[in-house]
């Protein structure tokens, strides 16, 4: 059931180094109906957050409070570039087309000049082959931090098979992420549009290939979190 994994709040010690790999993803209304046909992959992700107001709102009818935990510079990301900077943690970021990962990454080395970048690499594997040699690379380099923007399944299936090499430190997936710190910098969502959660229209306004999203997939995305959630407590009983 995915519910049961979601976490209500984001704690620093999930980044301290542990006997395995930590996973870290994310769920929103859109990622929730992927991953629910991906039950095998989702239960390889140690947890699991709220990314977007809409589907913590969701969550919250489960009895407790959720709040958003997204991987952007208006959340998550500036608490885990600001401690991987105190702490001195390796840090690679890997996720979509070539280039973008480059120029996305000049922002956060201006933002945090101490930060420890172990290295960066575009999302795009020619093959098996070349994709699994990258994982053995980066389990042979072993930093403490790898961020990954893929999109779901594909970023969640490669976190996972990351920690198969025996990597252990903390993965992030990260979604579009880079793709919008590449285009806009660190202050991609405007002001008006974190203030009043209202990130998800300036991201159709943005991206306008997101609005069949947002308007076919969210409204189907209630429909079967109502029905998980009665299924969840119905178990409970």
């Amino acid at each position: 059931m995915l519910i049961n994994k979601v976490k209500n709040h984001f704690s620093d010690d999930v980044m301290e180094r542990k006997e395995a790999a930590r996973l870290v993803s994310f769920l929103n209304p859109y990622s929730y109906l992927i991953m629910r046909k991906e039950l095998e992959l989702y239960n390889k992700i140690d947890s699991f957050y709220c990314d977007g107001i809409l589907f913590a709102k969701a969550m919250q009818l489960t009895g407790k409070k959720f709040e958003r935990v997204s991987f952007d510079m208006t959340s998550l990301a500036p608490r885990i570039f600001h401690y991987a900077q105190q702490k001195k943690l390796s840090i690679y970021i890997i996720g979509s087309e070539p280039g973008v990962v480059e120029k996305a990454s000049l922002s956060f080395k201006a933002l945090y000049p101490g930060l420890k970048f172990a290295g960066l690499r575009h999302g795009f594997f020619d093959t098996p082959v070349e994709r699994e040699n990258f994982l053995r690379e980066l389990y042979e380099l072993a930093p403490d931090i790898v961020v990954v923007g893929m999109g779901a399944p594909a970023q969640e299936r490669f976190i996972a098979d990351l920690k198969a090499t025996g990597w252990k430190g903390t993965a992030f997936t990260c979604g579009g992420f880079l793709h919008q710190t590449a285009s806009s910098g660190v202050n991609y969502y405007p002001a008006w549009a974190d203030r009043l959660n209202l990130r998800w229209l300036y991201r159709m306004y943005d991206e306008p290939k997101l609005i069949k999203r947002y308007f076919i997939y969210y409204p189907l995305f209630f429909i079967v979190f109502i029905y998980d959630l009665l299924s969840f407590k119905c178990k409970k009983f």
